[in-house]
C-alpha cells in the first residue's frame, strides 16, 4: 500500500483503522488505536493521527467520538486498477426519523451509476450496494448527511450492527444500530438528541443490509 510519506508506525496505524472500520462499521477509538500498535500515550496517538490528517488520509473531528474517517485519497492510494471494485448506488437512506419511500417507481440513480472502491477494503464483495444517506441520526458513528454508506445484502444481523431497515407496516425506511430486547426490537440512532425507536412486533420489521464502509463526500 502506498501511502506517501508516512512512518512504519502511522501505516500501521491506518491499515489498523481502515481493517476496524471495514469489520465493524464505525471507526476505532483512541485506545484501541494505540493499543493496536503499542502505543500507550493517547498524546502520541493524538500527534500521529494528526500527521495522517495532513497526509490526506483522514478525515477527523476532535468534538466527535471516534471521529476519524478514511478519507477518497486513501482508496485511491491502495491497491492498482485490477483491484477496484464498482459498487452500484441504488438509492438513498434516511438517517434521521423513518421516512417514507417517494411514491415512484423510478430509480433514485441511473442505472450505471457507482462508486469505485478497492477490495481489501471489504471482507466481502458479494451482494454489496451503495446508498447516499440523508440525514443526521447517526452523526456520533461519522456518518453525515451525503456520506456514502456500503451495504451488504444480508437478512441476519447481531446486537449493534448499523443497518438499514424497511418498516413494513408504516412503509418507511431508516438507517440505525440495531438491538433485540426480549420481545421488541431497539432502532437506536448515534445522536444524542434522538430518542430510540422501539418496535413491538419484529415482524412489522425487515432488515434489508448491513454497514460495511463509510464514504464520507469531501466538499
Amino acid at each position: 500500500m502506498a501511502k506517501g510519506k508516512l512512518t512504519d508506525r502511522q501505516r500501521r496505524i491506518l491499515d489498523y483503522i481502515q481493517d476496524f472500520s471495514t469489520d465493524n462499521g464505525y471507526p476505532p477509538s483512541i485506545r484501541q488505536i494505540g493499543a493496536s500498535v503499542g502505543i500507550s500515550s493517547t498524546s502520541v496517538v493524538n500527534y500521529n493521527l494528526n500527521r495522517l490528517v495532513e497526509e490526506g488520509f483522514l478525515d477527523r473531528d476532535k468534538n466527535v467520538s471516534r471521529g476519524i474517517r478514511l478519507t477518497d485519497k486513501l482508496l485511491r492510494a491502495t491497491g492498482n486498477l485490477g483491484n477496484v471494485i464498482r459498487v452500484p448506488m441504488v438509492g438513498r437512506i434516511f438517517a434521521s426519523e423513518p421516512v417514507h419511500l417517494p411514491s415512484t417507481d423510478s430509480p433514485m440513480f441511473g442505472a450505471d451509476e457507482a462508486i469505485e472502491i478497492t477490495r481489501d477494503m471489504l471482507s466481502s464483495t458479494d451482494e454489496v450496494f451503495a446508498l447516499e444517506v440523508k440525514g443526521d441520526s447517526m452523526i456520533d458513528a461519522m456518518v453525515s448527511d451525503g456520506d456514502i454508506v456500503v451495504m451488504k445484502r444480508d437478512y441476519h444481523w447481531r446486537n449493534g450492527d448499523m443497518v438499514a431497515v424497511w418498516l413494513r407496516d408504516l412503509e418507511e425506511t431508516t438507517l440505525k444500530y440495531i438491538y433485540h430486547e426480549g420481545d421488541t426490537i431497539r432502532l437506536q440512532p448515534a445522536n444524542p438528541t434522538m430518542d430510540p425507536i422501539i418496535i413491538e412486533d419484529p415482524k412489522h420489521l425487515e432488515v434489508q443490509g448491513k454497514v460495511m464502509l463509510v464514504v464520507r463526500q469531501l466538499a
